[in-house]
């Protein structure tokens, strides 16, 4: 049996291991002893508390991995990374770091390592969709990709939830937000263009730039690119409020004798606010838009996910959007459908339908889908 180690328990990090305890001897690592004892109830892993932010230890916990998944705090992610890509890992990595992951393609050749990053719903699923819409036209005019985790309860204040590191939904509110415009990258704040979508069993969502094109800015030569997040309508004005009044500022200040750096504070307030309790029921929604031409006609391709929590097995819907896309790529991995060395991003595994369809059967099984509409003028 391969061996797998999942790197961060959270509350993606365990439905993973639990998902690939099935097929998999599974490691799961962690430096709290209490995320450890809370990750993966019932299933058949193997725990291992360690600091894993440094090079020394995760080299040390994932020496024995045939594959290892990567679902450590964005802060730390490229440097995982880099560490696993010396150890020439074939490595799955959901870390939203603001690195550019490409750089470490050279070292990841060098030392043999097959790596595929940003392997969650948005990037992740939705870049290996757009890629594959791409590949089914003549020619791409455009793509945009919309995509939210929410509670299915509002509560005010902020009528949302989140199942992974606060400071990690911080950083969608702060990092400048990257586009294609007319063939040319453009950069826009974070929170702007706002507009509003409705959604069956939904409702009506707000949509503003993030910073989730990721690479396929570099990836693919298509004119119009743009990735939204959505939340319930008002949000971007709260978080608009707290980033201009310095509440995510990452600069330390003294407050009454006391170094503290603002981010740190806002994230520990907000996480009891934003955490999904047991049993609390979440909501995913992505939608995927690849326009274009084919034979001379215009054509519209739409991928709709609307998935919600599994009450049967206590599993977020955003952990299992997120995770099972990842715990996909591993089976790829173990079934050796994929053994290019090097750094990919998801889109570039959209480029093969087989795989496409691989991803598409691995969701299913575990009750994630979703629709395809064309529209042909």
């Amino acid at each position: 049996m391969k061996k797998v180690t999942v790197l961060g328990a959270g509350l993606v990090g365990g439905p993973m291991a639990a998902d690939l305890a099935a097929d998999f001897d599974v490691t799961l690592v962690d430096r709290s002893p209490a995320a450890l004892a809370a990750a993966a109830p019932g299933a058949r892993v193997t725990r291992v508390e360690a600091d894993l932010s440094g090079a020394a230890e995760v080299r040390r916990v994932s020496e024995g991995a045939d594959v290892v998944l990567s679902a450590v705090p964005g802060f730390m992610g490229y440097r995982t990374l880099a560490t696993l890509v010396e150890l020439g890992k074939p490595v799955v990595d959901i870390a939203f770091f603001g690195e550019n992951p490409l750089d470490l393609d050279g070292a990841a050749k060098k030392s043999g390592a097959v790596a595929v990053v940003d392997m969650g719903i948005a990037p992740g699923l939705g870049s290996i969709l757009a890629m594959h819409g791409t590949k089914r036209l003549d020619e791409t005019r455009s793509i945009v990709t919309y995509v939210a985790g929410l509670p299915l309860v509002r509560r005010w204040p902020y009528e949302y939830a989140a199942v992974f590191s606060p400071v990690d939904v911080i950083e969608e509110y702060v990092r400048p937000a990257r586009y294609v415009e007319r063939g040319e990258l453009v950069t826009r704040p974070a929170l702007s263009d706002p507009e509003y979508i409705d959604f069956p069993l939904v409702g009506t969502l707000e949509a503003f730039n993030t910073d989730g094109l990721r690479t396929m800015a570099q990836t693919m030569r298509v004119p119009n690119m743009k990735e939204k997040t959505m939340r319930y309508p008002g949000h971007i004005e709260k978080m608009a409020l707290l980033r201009e009044s310095g509440f995510f500022g990452g600069d330390p200040i003294d407050v009454g004798g006391v170094t503290v750096r603002p981010v740190d504070v806002t994230a520990k307030l907000l996480f009891p606010m934003w955490k999904l309790e047991p049993g609390a029921e979440d909501v995913t929604v992505l939608r995927v838009v690849v326009e274009g031409t084919k034979d001379g006609r215009d054509v519209t391709i739409t991928w709709d996910l609307l998935d919600r929590y599994d009450a049967a097995t206590g599993v977020h819907s955003m952990a299992r959007t997120t995770g099972y896309t990842a715990t996909a790529a591993v089976r790829l991995f173990a079934a050796g459908k994929y053994t290019k060395a090097g750094v990919s991003a998801p889109e570039h595994l959209g480029q093969d339908a087989d795989i496409v369809a691989f991803f598409e059967r691995e969701l299913a099984a575990r009750g994630v889908r979703y629709q395809e509409r064309v529209a042909v003028r």
